[in-house]
């Protein structure tokens, strides 16, 4: 995160709402003086969509047995039952 005073934030606007657009850098904007700390300015960033619960209900079925245990598979990662 950079700092940079108002008036060379003036002079270098666009230059710097470039390199925030492209590098996504961060600066800190200090007015006066006393270089107090007034704004920031970060990349701006898309809100992202609130997710549906159960949109997709009805779409497609689960099988009953699907948590059913299968010996040829529990053979294949486990080995074969003692």
């Amino acid at each position: 995160m950079q700092t940079i005073q108002v008036g060379e934030f003036k002079a270098e606007f666009s230059s710097i709402l470039e390199r925030v657009q492209n590098f996504g850098e961060k600066y800190v904007i200090e007015y006066g003086k006393k270089h107090k700390k007034v704004a920031m300015l970060v990349p701006y960033e898309e809100e992202k969509k609130q997710r549906i619960f159960g949109i997709h209900e009805g779409r497609c079925r689960v099988p009953d047995d699907f948590d059913d245990e299968n010996d040829a598979i529990n053979e294949i990662f486990y080995g074969a039952k003692i």
